[in-house]
């Protein structure tokens, strides 16, 4: 009888431990198995219909029959969300989630994402433009591509000081149309509703369906997501837009039809799976 206790002992014992351990694994978050993480990459390609945009070369047509060039398109993207194929969602933490695109910066053209759960994406959403509370945030959080002062921002002169704010969408150009003594026509499109009162809400944000097609991130795969802006809409969309009626547009009640209008503009034209 003695030496059957003696064995069942350390039996019992291995039957706590085990115990333990199982229980210490399911309470305590600093055990779970981390979580794989992978990145992407965007690629913005800016069309004029189904035409790649030319700074400068090419004359387009615009919906009211009226002749153009372009010389200049930048835009603001931030608050980046990757929407999965079971429906949840990674939101790119903000402070990495603001991207100044430029049609005369290929590199801008190409943002990459870090730090993305690995997984199955069925579809993007993000704003054009900058969002009101990092509008009005101090200026210290507001560096990088934000920084009004200095770098790309400042360059491209995509903050107005005269009406504190960033522009979220700027296209020039020329036309015979425009009523402009130089023949140039200006679309500077901002706006995030006001700090002490409510005032123009040019903030868009759009979401994009990949449909059959996926963005797989791995921890060594990394899926190239290309999208097409199709410049077109900032005048074809649901308001005509007649450069000579509307030759300058910055903080202007019919800036808000030019946003309708640019909401629609992206699309999916592929994903590369690595």
């Amino acid at each position: 009888m003695k030496r059957t206790f003696s064995f069942l002992l350390p039996l019992s014992l291995a039957a706590v431990v085990s115990l333990f351990v199982l229980s210490c694994d399911d309470d305590d978050p600093g055990t779970t198995t981390p979580t794989e993480n992978g990145k992407l990459r965007i690629a913005f390609s800016n069309k004029m219909g189904s035409k790649d945009l030319k700074l400068g070369t090419e004359t387009y047509v615009n919906q009211a029959g009226e002749p153009f060039t372009v010389s200049k398109l930048n835009y603001f993207i931030s608050n980046i969300k990757l929407i999965k194929t079971d429906g949840s969602n990674f939101v790119v933490p903000q402070d990495s989630s603001y991207f100044l695109i430029r049609e005369a910066n290929e590199a801008s053209q190409l943002v990459t994402i870090n730090n993305v759960p690995a997984g199955e994406y069925s579809g993007i959403e993000f704003t054009i433009g900058v969002d009101s509370l990092r509008s009005v945030s101090d200026i210290s959080k507001r560096k990088g591509i934000l920084d009004k002062d200095s770098g790309p921002t400042n360059e491209e002169a995509m903050y107005w000081d005269w009406n504190p704010g960033y522009i979220f969408l700027k296209l020039e150009g020329n036309s015979d149309s425009a009523t402009s003594a130089n023949g140039k026509f200006y679309y500077h499109i901002g706006g995030f509703g006001g700090l002490t009162e409510k005032t123009l809400n040019n903030i868009r944000t759009t979401k994009i369906d990949f449909g059959s097609q996926k963005a797989k991130v791995t921890d060594t795969a990394v899926p190239e997501i290309h999208l097409n802006a199709d410049i077109l809409r900032v005048f074809n969309g649901p308001t005509t837009l007649s450069i000579k009626a509307n030759t300058s547009v910055m903080y202007s009640p019919i800036s808000k039809n030019i946003a309708d209008n640019y909401v629609s503009m992206f699309s999916l034209d592929q994903i590369d799976a690595n």
